[in-house]
């Protein structure tokens, strides 16, 4: 993961004339996105340094909430701008008082930029989610373990009382079980994807379903061998898993371009 930080003032509330940021791209001349910007559909232009530029738009000087419509006005940017750019997409909500300002950054920053647009270029993100059914999952394993197939008839043929500690037994060896059941599907659906991906970055699955949240960089030659292979998983794995599949995107997850604001004296 690519990781930069930048400092810089923060203006005044309420004063007119700022920019805001998206992405920045490699372009040595002016370029013109059309009204997609956050805010109510703000005219998307190029600030251009030398040989790199930064696509923003007019804004006043406002912490924008992350609400839906801001975020989806900020990501349909980056999506658009990126179908003729490798971009480095900037975080939510980054504001400069002024074109002079975004100037600036890519001036004192130029070779960081250039050096993570090198290593991003024609780079892209797909988001790979992956869920099981829990209960249809234990009652397969009720099925076919035979440990567990044996506890569990055990446990049908007795009373609650007499049965206490097959039932823990049973319980400890079903988590395991599903523990390493899910260890071995996300180790082979990385071990297939790969072979087809730059790099990948896992993040936390969000509940008890989710087993896989990752997000993987590939290279735009490699879109169609990527999107095949997660297809060839999904049928794979089609009576236990549900493939949740996104993208192209932006390498969101794999450079990481934070302003650390302070405010001004």
């Amino acid at each position: 993961m690519l990781e930069m930080s930048m400092t810089e003032a923060t203006p005044p509330a309420g004063v007119e004339g700022g920019k805001y940021v998206y992405c920045i791209v490699r372009s040595d001349r002016q370029r013109e996105f059309g009204s997609i910007g956050i805010g109510g559909g703000q005219r998307v232009f190029t600030v251009a340094f030398q040989d790199l530029a930064a696509v923003v738009s007019d804004t006043p000087i406002v912490i924008y909430d992350p609400t839906r419509e801001n975020v989806l006005a900020h990501e349909f940017v980056n999506e658009t701008v990126m179908k003729e750019f490798t971009v480095i997409p900037m975080s939510f909500g980054t504001v400069f008082r002024s074109e002079d300002d975004v100037t600036e950054l890519l001036r004192s920053t130029y070779q960081a930029f250039s050096d993570v647009l090198e290593k991003m270029q024609d780079k892209i993100e797909f988001g790979l989610k992956v869920l099981w059914d829990r209960d249809k999952v234990v009652a397969t394993l009720e099925r076919e373990n035979d440990e567990i197939s044996r506890l569990k008839d055990e446990i049908s043929r007795h009373t609650t009382t007499s049965t206490y500690f097959a039932r823990m037994q049973l319980g400890r060896l079903v988590d395991s079980t599903m523990e390493e059941l899910s260890s071995r599907y996300v180790s082979d659906i990385h071990e297939a994807l790969k072979v087809v991906a730059v790099a990948s970055r896992s993040n936390k699955p969000i509940g008890d379903r989710m087993i896989l949240n990752a997000a993987f960089l590939v290279d735009r030659a490699q879109e169609q061998a990527f999107d095949d292979r997660v297809k060839e998983m999904s049928r794979k794995y089609e009576d236990v898993l549900a493939f949740k599949y996104s993208g192209p995107w932006p390498p969101y997850n794999f450079v990481n371009i934070k302003l650390k604001l302070e405010k001004a004296d």
